[in-house]
């Protein structure tokens, strides 16, 4: 078994035994305690270099792409909204 296979089977048990909202309150301390320790301005520092990392990797016209399929998406829920409300 390798250790990804342990660990698959490990966090399948856990889910199991305890449910998924185990994994949202641990996941939420584990957020509180890192917004402790290193301040609200950490989050806005990771994300940005996230964010400059796959500009420089996928290049700029990758933030146009998901852009535009986005607002294509909330056109259709919006038009899906209108039918349903007639």
């Amino acid at each position: 078994m390798t250790v990804a296979e342990a660990g698959r089977r490990g966090g399948q048990a856990t889910k199991t035994r305890y449910g998924p909202q185990f994994y949202q309150r641990i996941g939420k301390r584990g957020g509180q305690s890192t917004r402790q320790r290193h301040g609200a301005g950490f989050y806005e520092t990771i994300g940005r270099r996230g964010g400059e990392r796959v500009k420089r990797e996928r290049g700029s016209g990758f933030y146009e792409r998901i852009g535009r399929k986005g607002g294509q998406r909330v056109r259709e829920l919006i038009a899906e909204g209108r039918r349903a409300n007639q």
